[in-house]
C-alpha cells in the first residue's frame, strides 16, 4: 500500500470557463467519487477516491480557477492539503495563436519575475503518459497530447502575486483542453482528463532523466514530443519547467538577474536536473545563459536536436 496523496482543483461553475464542469460530470458519472472526505473547501463538499494500492485522490469543487484567488484560497489549501503528493488544476486553454484540439499539462511559474512552483517530474511524466493513453482509447485521433512553457494564469489575469506560488508546498500542474470552444466542449476530450487523474502514481518504473528546457515556442514540438521519448531498457526524459523564448524576452533574462532567477527554476524541480536542453535558434545571448547555468550545476547542455537521438546524450552518474 503506497499511500499517496493527490488533489484536484476543479471548477464546478457553469457560468465559468469550459471544460472543468464536464470533467466533474464524468468523473462523478463513471464512479470515482467513491466517497466524501469529510470536510469542505470554499464552502463546497470535497469528494474523494481511494485506488487498490491505496493512493487517496481528492476531488475539490470551485466556484472559479483557484488562480484567480489564489491568496483568498491558500489558508484552506494549506490547511487541508498540505501534506500532499502533487496536485493539479483542470481548466481550459486559450490564447491567439494557441494551438487548437489539444490535451496539455503545465507547471506553474511566473518567468519575469523568478518565481517557480514545485516541480515533480516524474508524476507529471505519469500523467502526461496516461492522458496519452485515453486520447489513443478515446479515439481522439484528431487531438494531440503535449506540454507548453511554463506560466501562470494568476499573474496573466492580473490577480496574483506570483511569490503565493511558493507558499503552497505542493507541485501544481494545470491540466486543459485547448485551444478553442469545439474542443473546450468535446465531451470525449474532457473524458481523457477525467480517467487520467487517477492515473498520476502508475509508473512504468523507467530511469526519469530530469531535463530543464529553454527557448523555443510556447506549444514547443521539441519538447512535448521528448515527455514520450524511451530507450535503452528503461530510461525516459522527464520534463516539467520550459522557458520559451518569448519570456526570456520579456524577462530580460539576460541582464545580471538572468541567471538567478533561472536557477530559481532549476531548484523547483525536484530531484534536480541532469541536462539542458536548448533550441539552437535562441539569441546568442540567452545561449550564454545556458552555459553559465550547465557550469553552475555541472550538468550537460544540448541543442533540442539531441532529443532525437537520447542514447547519444551523457548523463552525470
Amino acid at each position: 500500500m503506497s499511500g499517496k496523496k493527490a488533489v484536484y482543483f476543479i471548477n464546478t461553475d457553469r457560468d465559468f470557463g469550459y471544460v472543468s464542469c464536464h470533467v466533474w460530470d464524468i468523473l462523478e458519472e463513471e464512479g470515482f467519487f467513491t466517497e466524501k472526505a469529510g470536510f469542505s473547501f470554499d464552502g463546497q463538499e470535497v469528494m474523494k477516491h481511494t485506488d487498490a494500492a491505496g493512493d487517496e485522490f481528492y476531488f475539490v469543487p470551485t466556484h472559479e480557477a483557484i488562480c484567480l484567488h489564489y491568496e483568498k484560497l491558500l489558508p484552506e489549501m494549506n490547511e487541508h492539503f498540505a501534506d500532499f503528493d502533487i496536485s493539479g488544476m483542470v481548466t481550459w486553454h486559450e490564447g491567439a495563436h494557441a494551438l487548437e484540439k489539444v490535451l496539455t499539462v503545465h507547471s506553474l511559474g511566473d518567468v519575469n519575475s523568478g518565481e517557480y512552483g514545485a516541480a515533480r517530474p516524474r508524476y507529471m511524466r505519469n500523467l502526461m503518459l496516461a492522458v496519452e493513453k485515453n486520447r489513443k482509447e478515446l479515439g481522439l485521433d484528431d487531438f494531440r497530447t503535449v506540454t507548453e512553457a511554463t506560466h501562470w494564469s494568476g499573474v496573466h489575469h492580473d490577480v496574483g502575486d506570483p511569490t503565493l506560488l511558493k507558499k503552497f508546498p505542493v507541485a501544481m500542474v494545470d491540466i486543459e483542453v485547448g485551444s478553442e470552444p469545439e474542443s473546450w466542449n468535446n465531451k470525449e476530450a474532457a473524458r481523457a482528463l477525467a480517467r487520467s487523474l487517477t492515473k498520476i502514481f502508475t509508473d512504468d518504473g523507467r530511469r526519469v532523466h530530469n531535463l530543464l528546457c529553454v527557448g523555443g515556442v510556447h506549444f514547443e514540438p521539441n519538447f512535448a514530443e521528448a515527455v514520450f521519448t524511451q530507450w535503452g531498457e528503461n530510461e525516459a526524459f522527464g520534463v516539467t519547467h520550459i522557458i520559451a523564448n518569448q519570456w526570456l524576452g520579456a524577462g530580460e533574462y539576460e541582464n545580471e538577474t538572468g541567471v538567478e532567477r533561472a536557477s530559481a527554476c532549476i531548484d523547483a524541480i525536484e530531484g534536480g536536473i541532469e541536462a539542458i536542453v536548448f533550441h539552437d535558434k535562441m539569441k546568442g545571448c540567452y545561449k550564454d545563459l545556458v552555459r553559465a547555468l550547465g557550469q553552475k550545476y555541472n550538468v550537460p547542455i544540448y541543442k533540442h536536436q539531441k532529443l532525437r537521438s537520447p542514447e547519444t546524450m551523457e548523463f552525470p552518474n
